[in-house]
């Protein structure tokens, strides 16, 4: 098999795919250029595929397992999705690659769970596909290497150092593969990861990452997806059985939210950690076509699933040799987190789910329908998330305000994540993540800035939640006042405030009349002082409301934003003062005042994390 030979090729739009040009044999196209154009990087035995790259932060042996075993996944959707029929012959080439990482004696074998904890991340994918592809690999291998791998995998069961968060599937998925082939497994095991996924539940079939505000493409592409894919696999029959109609119809009301936060052109919000995963985000689209939610179409849903992998293969991902990189559009290695390496890209494989789907299926035989944003203007608040999404139709931007993610508990004192605790997010920008950004947040943030240059962090606030008003007349909500001394607030020279209300207005239905309070002192986000180091007092203050779907909290300086398809690091802004947001728009009415009151309490500025 040769890159050359499997490269999609650009194609008049066929009458299922109006909108993305990308039916079926386009995405096996795709599918199939990717596996082609990892082989040479793979070691004799086919166990790691360690692609070129900087180290990942877990060494050379992790980032050739991750490349084996996330190109495993779109490798078994391949085959399933053709009932076995193997012309490049995956099965085969991916059997000696099981055969030879799980001995222990190979050189190429795969570091164990006991070894390093990514293992755990991996081996869960192992399974997944062992199962799903069980009658053309499983079924094929030797008593020996079954046996290898049952051992291999067998080191989940008793281990109770998986994280409690979207781990826990890891574990689960594990365990229901051993359980199905009469391994080692522990009931009781099971049961608690079903019961800690539960308590991840929030509001609107939103699901967290464990216990703190932490909403991101998670949901989609780990928390949702593993429930769907887990009840069909062979061990979980019996399990999964009383909990299927509850876990359909969280997906379902979670895809309600999911679709408006796509790009009208095709790009996923930038919002989140693990981003160079890319179009992993189309993921949970499929897993809707899988489980067939009553409220979603096929075609609505193959439309954003293809929007999003035509958004990143239109702009250089995978590159000129058909890999993926560490990157969002191109390479860019600060998109990385400390776990990332060359191959932890390729967990973009589960957005290609899809190819799963055999050709007859509706998710691939109906005809594409348009997103949300591309019927019309989006305004909607999202419960759980705290976030207002306001997409614009005639420039197919989708827009966040952020009023409650921060990956923190209300009163933790933690630095601000740039991913999660800015006010604003879009499908066209990236926030600041250089270390400067990230010490002293500078950009879409609301902060007090003391006399050393200093911002303040905001993680940690009191939430107050989102909505749309929907009545003539409503005002904006606003956090009341905290006694000093109270959760969220520490001694400072400067008096304990609370802003006054911004000048009346009132808001017209369809109006933000929603609002956050600044790292849980009391401020409305609607309002914002800042306090320049060499003037006694706030040098700004501004009050906005929404006149249309695009809103903004509060501007002091020129808007600034960063380009997501120039994602080089930024440097911070030269004043000490600086209040940034993307999300102004002309629609957006600002009214400053040359009277601000006093700025509450700054507290001790956070330091990086």
């Amino acid at each position: 098999m040769t890159l050359e030979g499997t490269r999609p090729q650009p194609a008049a739009a066929p009458a299922t795919s109006p909108l993305t040009g990308w039916d079926r044999a386009r995405w096996v196209a795709f599918g199939d250029s990717l596996l082609a154009a990892v082989r040479p990087y793979a070691s004799a035995g086919h166990a790691r595929i360690t692609l070129p790259g900087p180290e990942g932060g877990y060494g050379r042996a992790v980032d050739g397992l991750e490349g084996f075993a996330r190109t495993f996944l779109l490798a078994g959707f391949r085959l399933a999705g053709e009932r076995g029929a193997d012309p490049h012959g995956y099965a085969q080439w991916y059997a000696d690659g099981l055969a030879a990482g799980s001995d222990p004696h190979a050189p190429d074998r795969w570091l164990r769970m006991s070894e390093h904890a990514q293992a755990k991340v991996e081996a869960a994918s192992l399974a997944l596909v062992l199962d799903l592809t069980r009658e053309w690999i499983w079924d094929g291998l030797s008593p020996l290497v079954q046996e290898q791998l049952v051992d291999y995998l067998a080191e989940a069961v008793g281990d109770d150092t998986y994280p409690r968060i979207n781990w826990v599937w890891f574990r689960l998925v594990v365990q229901t593969f051993l359980r199905s082939v009469g391994g080692p497994h522990s009931l009781d095991e099971m049961a608690e990861d079903l019961a800690t996924h539960d308590g991840f539940e929030r509001e609107d079939g939103w699901l967290a990452d464990g216990d703190e505000r932490s909403f991101d493409h998670y949901a989609g592409w780990a928390l949702h997806l593993y429930p769907t894919l887990w009840a069909r696999m062979r061990g979980a029959e019996d399990l999964a059985a009383p909990r299927r109609e509850r876990d359909v119809q969280l997906l379902d009301r979670y895809l309600d939210d999911a679709l408006a936060l796509v790009g009208g052109d095709g790009s996923p919000l930038l919002q989140g950690r693990s981003l160079t995963y890319r179009f992993a985000a189309a993921a949970p689209f499929w897993v809707g076509a899988i489980a067939e939610v009553p409220s979603h179409s096929p075609g609505a849903l193959r439309r954003a699933a293809s929007g999003i992998v035509a958004h990143f293969a239109d702009r250089g991902a995978p590159d000129a040799r058909g890999l993926l990189t560490q990157g969002w559009h191109h390479e860019w290695l600060p998109i990385a987190q400390t776990y990332t390496g060359p191959g932890s890209p390729y967990w973009a494989s589960k957005g290609l789910l899809g190819l799963a789907l055999p050709a007859d299926h509706p998710a691939w035989t109906a005809t594409e329908e348009p997103l949300p944003v591309e019927r019309g203007d989006v305004l909607r608040a999202v419960r759980a998330p705290g976030w207002v999404v306001s997409g614009t139709r005639a420039d197919g931007v989708v827009r966040v305000v952020n009023h409650g993610t921060d990956h923190a508990r209300e009163g933790d004192r933690v630095a601000d994540s740039p991913l999660y605790a800015r006010l604003g997010y879009s499908t066209a920008t990236a926030p600041w993540s250089d270390v400067a950004s990230r010490v002293s947040p500078v950009e879409q943030t609301v902060a007090l800035v003391d006399a050393d240059g200093r911002a303040t962090h905001r993680a940690g606030w009191h939430a107050l939640g989102a909505r749309v008003a929907q009545s003539p007349g409503e005002a904006p909500v606003a956090s009341p006042p905290r006694p000093r001394g109270s959760a969220g607030s520490s001694p400072s020279s400067a008096a304990a405030t609370t802003a006054p209300a911004c000048p009346a207005r009132s808001p017209t239905p369809g109006t933000l009349t929603s609002s956050r309070s600044c790292a849980g002192r009391g401020r409305s986000a609607s309002r914002a002082s800042t306090r320049s180091p060499t003037a006694s007092g706030p040098t700004t203050c501004a009050c906005a409301w929404a006149a249309g779907p695009s809103w903004t909290a509060t501007v002091s300086t020129p808007p600034s934003s960063r380009s997501a398809a120039t994602p080089s690091a930024p440097s911070a802004p030269s004043g000490p003062s600086a209040v940034r947001t993307p999300l102004r728009s002309a629609r957006s009415r600002t009214s400053t005042s040359s009277t601000c009151p006093p700025s509450p309490a700054s507290g001790t500025p956070r330091s990086s994390p």
